[in-house]
């Protein structure tokens, strides 16, 4: 237990440290956008599974490849909190509450909205790609994907899984979620399991910029100077900062 205990603050202490002061100080309002999301899926899935309100949902929030590309784009942010109506609501609350909420208290909660929304667009292009190439393409599709309808938080809590992970130095975590994505795709070949991992390929570019970042703000400030000619000069670290 003591080796397990170790292992386990090495790869989760400053983690829980991030969100635990956050929540301590300001309690849940600390996560007052996870709670707005979890508020709005759940407000969804009942309007979607009345009569009344099927129709007006699925207009405004329902993306399919077969759709014009302006209109899936418009589409886009509501359908990221759209449920799924064959996977149960339960899942898809407890999704956003979980690592939505961890993303909040780590990241804020304007970033964390910016990486799920990197993550699920990056799964609603890929899906017209895919569908492009052909099924007989390595990451091709078959033409019926274009009428499936993509909605669901999945795209995006995995991409901020990942990207919480590796930047709180979690990687065991960071890649246990991507190995897993793998596996899906490998045991169960489907639309949904290839845009997830179109959303991890998008987050870890965004996990390449930030380090690269990251990198020219550490160099000394006369190597920026000379390099840019002093337009760079004072710009932090490129991270997102430690919510504390």
């Amino acid at each position: 237990m003591g080796t397990l205990a170790r292992w386990a603050r090495a790869e989760w202490g400053l983690l829980y440290v991030t969100v635990r002061e956050p929540l301590r100080r300001r309690g849940l309002q600390a996560i007052s956008m996870t709670l707005a999301a979890v508020a709005l899926t759940a407000l969804l899935q009942y309007v979607q599974n009345r009569p009344w309100g099927y129709g007006p949902v699925q207009d405004l929030g329902a993306v399919r490849a077969a759709d014009p590309l302006w209109s899936a784009l418009l589409r886009t942010p509501l359908s990221l909190f759209v449920p799924a109506l064959d996977l149960p609501v339960w899942g898809a609350l407890a999704q956003i509450l979980l690592v939505f909420g961890i993303a909040e208290l780590c990241l804020g909660w304007w970033r964390t909205l910016a990486i799920a929304y990197v993550a699920t667009l990056a799964g609603t292009l890929y899906a017209r790609l895919g569908i492009t190439l052909g099924p007989h393409a390595p990451f091709g599709l078959p033409w019926t994907d274009a009428q499936v309808v993509d909605t669901g938080p999945s795209a995006a809590v995995v991409g901020l899984a990942v990207f919480v992970g590796w930047r709180y130095g979690a990687y065991v975590t960071a890649s246990a979620v991507t190995l897993a994505m793998v596996v899906e795709v490998l045991l169960k070949e489907n639309l949904a399991g290839k845009e997830h991992l179109a959303a991890l390929m998008a987050v870890g570019l965004l996990c390449l910029v930030v380090a690269l970042r990251h990198r020219d703000g550490s160099r000394p400030r006369t190597a920026r100077r000379h390099r840019w000619s002093g337009n760079c000069t004072g710009r932090g670290s490129g991270l997102p900062p430690i919510q504390s």
